[in-house]
């Protein structure tokens, strides 16, 4: 009798899921996780994508995907997750996008959201600004409705890029993140999620010095403590980092983790995206976690390489970002990242050898 793929695929996932229950005691920087990248990242209007790519066919086949909405991501399996935000104090900074026409407009923000004050999330404001959670307080609740629905889910790591970069040629000019906006940040993070959700770095530290002692000896939450919690991470390594560190050692008192160097007292989660940086193996096996990519541009895919994805497996980097956890729908490739068994969590490889 053949048995249906789709029992075959429930079996594995179950069969998954039962293994971390027996090894509830696994610390969370012993897993590995697939998840995407520019998560909320929908595609650039047709007529607009064409006529820019009439200006620059580079730039733009590099900015060629999408992604499903972040709850539809949960559910099947992805366990990481990338999202921009942009500082809008005032309200309506990013309301009325150039690249949109007077016909896309009010399928983009049909219900006027973008003109409140608070943290946009997009891509590239005019050009690349289409979203499926336009608010960062609505990527939360999303966040939070999905988690509510499967509270025994494995944590969820995010990392947030606060983009305030100045784009002149563009005449892109963002707000500035300040040492308010970063408080602001974590306030608006603890309102929509709870507390108790987070995993933070105090829960982490614990009685320990600083946070890069605690986790060189081993205070990462287990699967079983981290149950049903996310783990926020900052992607920056310079004025944005040292900002939100200000005052604050060993990140006591914030709520995001940061891409902190080591030997340094918030060291503890860190950014490599070349997932064939040598140094990764090393600095995961001393305790650290780190983000690192599979694929980059559309590059990997258009071309079906697979190897940075080996790469990044074979690396123990923990979290493993792509823009393929399904196949392209804008041009032909098979070129689809997962595990074995289409799972998107595994034990890490690097801990079992």
């Amino acid at each position: 009798m053949r048995i249906p793929k789709l029992f075959l695929l429930t079996f594995f996932l179950i069969i998954s899921l039962n293994n971390y229950g027996q090894e509830d005691s696994l610390p969370i920087n012993k897993i590995q996780v697939i998840g995407s990248h520019n998560s909320y990242k929908q595609a650039i209007d047709a007529h607009l994508f064409k006529n820019l790519l009439e200006k620059d066919s580079t730039a733009l086949l590099a900015l060629e995907y999408e992604h499903i909405s972040i709850p539809d991501q949960l559910v099947l399996g992805l366990r990481n997750l990338e999202i921009d935000i942009y500082a809008d104090t005032l309200g309506n900074k990013y309301a009325s996008p150039l690249g949109s026409s007077s016909k896309s407009r009010g399928t983009y923000d049909p219900d006027g959201l973008m003109s409140h004050p608070g943290f946009k999330v997009l891509h590239i404001p005019d050009i690349d600004f289409r979203s499926s959670c336009l608010t960062f307080q609505g990527c939360l609740q999303q966040l939070k409705n999905w988690s509510d629905d499967d509270p025994g889910h494995t944590p969820v790591f995010i990392t947030l890029e606060a983009k305030d970069k100045e784009l002149l040629k563009l005449n892109i000019v963002p707000e500035k993140f300040t040492y308010a906006l970063f408080q602001k940040l974590d306030s608006v993070i603890k309102r929509e999620l709870g507390v108790k959700k987070i995993i933070t770095p105090d829960l982490v530290r614990g009685n320990y010095e600083t946070l890069e002692k605690a986790i060189l000896d081993g205070n990462w939450p287990t699967l079983k403590d981290a149950m049903g919690k996310f783990l926020f991470i900052l992607d920056d390594t310079k004025d944005k980092r040292e900002l939100y560190i200000k005052d604050t050692p060993s990140l006591k008192g914030r709520v995001l983790f940061v891409n902190a160097n080591p030997g340094t007292p918030e060291a503890a989660t860190l950014i490599r995206n070349d997932p064939f940086d040598p140094e990764i193996p090393k600095l995961v096996r001393r305790g650290y976690i780190i983000r690192t990519r599979a694929d980059s541009n559309t590059n990997e895919a258009r071309a079906n390489d697979y190897d940075r994805f080996k790469a990044a497996c074979n690396s123990g980097a923990q979290i493993i970002t792509t823009d393929y956890y399904q196949k392209s729908s804008f041009f032909i490739s098979s070129y689809r990242v997962s595990f074995e068994n289409n799972l998107y969590v595994r034990p890490n490889p690097l801990f079992s050898e």
